[in-house]
């Protein structure tokens, strides 16, 4: 008989987390609420807290001040401090963290092994999870057998096979290459969800993160800069240092800038002073010489010398994706662009006409708030 058995998901409450090494502060202040069921994505770059928060909420580690609770109970705070094992968490490590004197099967087995179901219950668990991460051909073998991927379907089955509402994910996909990453993280997104189970997932690639969450957290300097889903966190970042993270094909000084209404500003630049571009203005309460304009990728346009209403540029590379071609644009000494899509291909030194979609631009203070 299958094992039918569905965790609960539980949610996390993070209130005034601070986590020091010595005078290093790696988390300073964090607050964040983790709703049961879904999927949070951590995003930020080396030393940014990101992994210290995952290792606190894990136990891994314990926090100098703050509280994190856990489907309501408190697992860390003023005088308490419940031990990683006893948490009721699954977690995956980047280096994958099998036994390597245990086989496939052993390996995944070993988070119930204690358990009071029946041994068939057991046997028949694993195998339902050998089969859906689709090694159940590798039963057998042992981790040194195995290969990157291989061994992160294992971990990752091992997670599930805990039958927890709470699994976290430790950059797991940073040790593969490019084809197992994508095989994989659909894998997990599809995997997790299905076992109903809320997920905190680690890592530093922002189209990894927009791809599996349902919210991003944003960390730098071990703040949260800003927590949202992809769509807003992409359409409309909090300051300089979300915008960048999360991909612009371009950035440059502004010249001046003039609010239009509640949202948008008229903006010149130094590349273009008879030209008027619209952009969204973020935080623009900042004198003229701090605000920068950024544009994302996807709201650059180009077109033929003399098509369209642009500005006139120079094509310095240019490179196949698959599904069309992606530019580097030389505007001036003050603008380049990087990653410009056109489903037409442009030849290097080719001129070419540029222009913006106003949605995917932004002119906000080059440093922004605490955090930034």
């Amino acid at each position: 008989m299958s094992d039918s058995r569905v965790p609960q998901p539980v949610g996390v409450v993070i209130e005034e987390l601070r986590k020091e090494f010595g005078e290093k502060v790696a988390l300073d202040g964090i607050d964040l609420t983790i709703e049961p069921g879904s999927f949070v994505v951590l995003l930020g770059p080396s030393g940014s807290g990101k992994t210290t928060l995952l290792r606190c909420v894990a136990g891994i580690e314990r926090p100098s001040s703050g509280v994190i609770m856990i489907n309501g109970v408190c697992v860390a705070g003023p005088k308490t401090f419940v031990q990683p094992e006893k948490r009721k968490t699954a977690m995956v490590f980047q280096d994958y963290a099998l036994w390597p004197h245990l086989t496939v099967r052993k390996n995944i087995e070993f988070p119930i092994a204690s358990s009071s179901r029946f041994k068939e219950r057991k046997v028949q668990r694993v195998d339902d999870l050998l089969e859906r991460v689709g090694i159940a051909h590798l039963a057998s073998r042992y981790p040194n057998e195995l290969s990157g991927g291989e061994q992160q379907r294992v971990a990752l089955a091992r997670a599930l096979a805990a039958d927890v509402g709470l699994i976290l994910f430790d950059e797991p996909l940073s040790n593969l290459d490019a084809d197992r990453r994508e095989q994989l993280r659909i894998e997990i997104a599809t995997l997790t969800r299905e076992a109903g189970a809320t997920a905190i997932y680690i890592t530093h690639d922002q189209s990894e993160a927009f791809a599996l969450a349902d919210r991003v957290g944003v960390l730098n300097h071990g703040s949260l800069v800003q927590c949202d889903t992809p769509e807003n966190i992409y359409r409309h970042p909090k300051n300089a240092f979300v915008t960048r993270f999360t991909g612009v094909a371009g950035e440059c000084l502004v010249t001046s800038a003039k609010p239009l209404d509640d949202a948008y500003f008229n903006v010149s630049l130094p590349f273009a002073p008879s030209h008027s571009f619209k952009a969204l203005g973020v935080d623009c309460h900042a004198d003229m010489s701090s605000l920068h304009f950024f544009v994302r990728a996807s709201g650059v346009l180009l077109d033929a010398p003399g098509g369209g209403d642009g500005v006139c540029a120079e094509v310095i590379d240019v490179a196949f994706n698959g599904r069309g071609y992606e530019h580097v644009v030389k505007i001036d000494d003050d603008m380049s662009l990087t990653k410009v899509f056109s489903a037409r291909r442009f030849e290097r030194n080719a001129n070419v006409k540029v222009s913006f979609e106003s949605s995917a631009c932004f002119v906000m203070p080059a440093k922004g708030v605490k955090g930034s």
